[in-house]
């Protein structure tokens, strides 16, 4: 019973190991279930050649057969192995075309070669309603909390004093380095408010100016051809 635990019900193992004890073999001499009475082969083989004639909606089809959609999806998919598409219309382009197509892409600046491993760059951007402050450019590494607290916190403390005073919110989002605790205790310390990890919302695009759009009009406004 072991090989066959999961593919086919106990009742029917011990049935046919009953057959087998009194017969010597197994013969079904009918298959197990209620016989079809809407999808025969007769109903699909039909089905097959009026689909091979011309094309049809299922609709017209279901009801010229006189079959319900669900059988005639039913036979479709499970007994025809069929599934639906729609027909993509595109311009027919000769090899002519797209090679002068590839030749302006090229003059028009629309192709870039690019390095297979490109250095990396990272930056850090404060943006508020009064403008952005200076830059934080990280040549060499990764960004830990460390380093974040010692390049790049008191830069913003700095920015955010002289454009406020001393009415303003530090918000940062939920990078590693923002939400270590040292970091946390650091902003606490030392902003005259910051959201902290345990109160910043989910979901929140309009908190995140720098994510949904500065950084998009940013990338857009470099000359990527001088980029290497």
């Amino acid at each position: 019973f072991h090989d066959l635990n999961g593919a086919i019900g106990l009742s029917t193992i011990e049935r046919w190991c009953k057959v087998t004890r009194e017969s010597g073999s197994i013969n079904l001499s009918k298959s197990p279930g209620r016989p079809r009475i809407i999808r025969t082969k007769a109903a699909i083989q039909k089905l097959k050649k009026r689909l091979s004639r011309r094309n049809v909606s299922a609709r017209k089809l279901s009801r010229d057969l006189v079959i319900s959609q669900t059988s005639f999806r039913r036979v479709l998919k499970d007994d025809l192995q069929l599934r639906a598409y729609k027909v993509q219309t595109e311009p027919l382009l000769t090899d002519e075309h797209k090679a002068v197509n590839r030749t302006d892409a090229y003059i028009r600046g629309g192709i870039r070669q690019k390095r297979k491993f490109p250095q990396k760059l990272m930056v850090w951007l404060g943006v508020c309603s009064k403008g952005v402050s200076p830059l934080v450019i990280f040549e060499k590494g990764t960004v830990d909390h460390d380093r974040y607290i010692k390049e790049v916190l008191p830069i913003a403390l700095k920015y955010g004093n002289k454009v406020f005073g001393n009415d303003w919110v530090f918000q940062q989002d939920g990078a590693k380095p923002h939400t270590h605790g040292k970091t946390q205790d650091w902003c606490a310390e030392n902003f005259p408010s910051f959201i902290d990890k345990d109160h910043w919302p989910p979901d929140s695009p309009d908190l995140n100016p720098l994510d949904y759009c500065i950084w998009n009009d940013f990338a857009q406004s470099m000359n990527w051809d001088k980029v290497t």
